[in-house]
Order: C-alpha cells, then structure tokens, then sequence
C-alpha cells in the first residue's frame, strides 16, 4: 500500500490541478465578457456596451484630424 492518506493525495492532485491552470493561457477581457453574456443570458447589455465603444471612438476621433469630417455628423 502507499504512504499517502488519502488528504495528501487529494491535496497533491488540487495543486497539480492548480498549478497547471495557473500555466494555461488566460483569455482576453474580450473573450471573458462574451463568456460573460452567454452564461449569465445578460445580452442586453451588448447594446449598452455598442453605444458606450462608439462615443469613446467619437471622442478619440473629435481630437485627431478626423475631426472636421465628424462634426457635420451632429
């Protein structure tokens, strides 16, 4: 029979477990929020993120060169 108990096997199997998750790759924020959406059903958030990413692009835009081109927009 071996020496380990059972706890110690247990314990030795969670920290290889542990230390292999802490070596994978970790997904980007964007990939998480999208895995975000789909577990939690929470899609009406999407169009509050759209319209939050597009007047951040406007605003980065209002400051370059660009500028000229968007104001007619408004």
């Amino acid at each position: 029979m071996s020496d380990q108990t059972s706890d110690e096997k247990t314990e030795t199997t969670s920290s290889v477990s542990f230390e292999e998750a802490a070596e994978e790759k970790q997904p980007g924020i964007v990939v998480e929020f999208l895995e975000f959406l789909v577990e939690s059903k929470a899609w009406w958030l999407t169009p509050i993120i759209v319209v939050l990413l597009l007047v951040g692009l406007l605003i980065a835009l209002s400051s370059s060169v660009v500028a000229p081109f968007i104001y007619p927009i408004f």
